[in-house]
C-alpha cells in the first residue's frame, strides 16, 4: 500500500475532500514514526493499517496538540500522549515474529 492509498483512506474515513498538505504531512511523519519503532526502511503491508488509524487519531488532535483532557458543557475528551500504544501489542508481536525468523542466520555486516 503506498502513502497515497494510505492519504486516500484517511481522506475519505474523515470525509474530507481539502486538507491534502496537511494530511500529507501527517501520513508522512506517521510512516516515519512507524518505521523507527520497527526499525525497518518499508512498512510491512500487514501494518499498514496503522499508518492510516494513527493518521486519522492525529488530525482529529490539531489544535489540541499537548492538551490531555478537554471537558466543555459537559462534554469531555482525553488524548494519549503516545498515538502508537493501543498498537503495541501488534507491533511487538511483529517483532517477535522477525526475531524468530531471523534466529539461526548468519548475517555478515
Amino acid at each position: 500500500m503506498s502513502t497515497t492509498t494510505v492519504l486516500n483512506d484517511v481522506k475519505l474515513l474523515l470525509g474530507l475532500q481539502t486538507d491534502d498538505e496537511k494530511l500529507d504531512t501527517i501520513v508522512r511523519l506517521t510512516e516515519s514514526r512507524l518505521k523507527a519503532l520497527l526499525s525497518v526502511q518499508i512498512i510491512p503491508d500487514e501494518l499498514e493499517y496503522i499508518i492510516t488509524e494513527v493518521s486519522i487519531k492525529r488530525f482529529n488532535r490539531i489544535g489540541s496538540e499537548g492538551v490531555q483532557t478537554h471537558s466543555v458543557e459537559g462534554e469531555s475528551m482525553s488524548f494519549n500522549d503516545d498515538d502508537f500504544s493501543s498498537f503495541s501489542s501488534e507491533i511487538q508481536s511483529w517483532r517477535d515474529e522477525q526475531a524468530n525468523q531471523n534466529k539461526g542466520k548468519v548475517r555478515f555486516l
